[in-house]
């Protein structure tokens, strides 16, 4: 069993920064792309980044390009969102995420931290 845990959500104000990390573990761990997600009260889950661990590729959404960056730490099976100027409408919780792209180019989410809160105040 793979298990996801989140660290470093808390509470903010607008323009501020905050760092996320998401560390991997179990002896079967062998995803290939780590990402984030993010959901506000009441909406749908959003896709904000991901990584490729084989490949030194990443994807951005478009809300959150210039201002977050995601990074690798291979050794540790660990990721990192730094998030900065932060804006109200980024507070949601975020979820990391691990899983494989498939033959046909489309990413498997298989493994689901349980979030941690990102709080922006104005």
């Amino acid at each position: 069993q793979v298990q996801l845990v989140e660290s470093g959500g808390g509470l903010v104000q607008a323009g501020g920064s905050l760092r996320l990390s998401c560390a991997a573990s179990g002896r079967t761990f062998s995803s290939d792309v780590m990402g984030w997600f993010r959901q506000a009260p009441g909406k749908e889950r959003d896709f904000v980044v991901a990584i490729s661990w084989s490949v030194d590729s990443t994807y951005y959404a478009d809300s959150v390009k210039g201002r977050f960056t995601i990074s690798r730490d291979n050794a540790k099976n660990t990721v990192h969102l730094q998030m900065n100027s932060l804006k109200p409408e980024d507070a949601a919780v975020y979820y990391c995420a691990a899983g494989d792209v498939d033959v046909e180019g489309a990413t498997h989410w298989d493994y689901w931290g349980q979030g941690t809160q990102v709080t922006v105040s104005s």
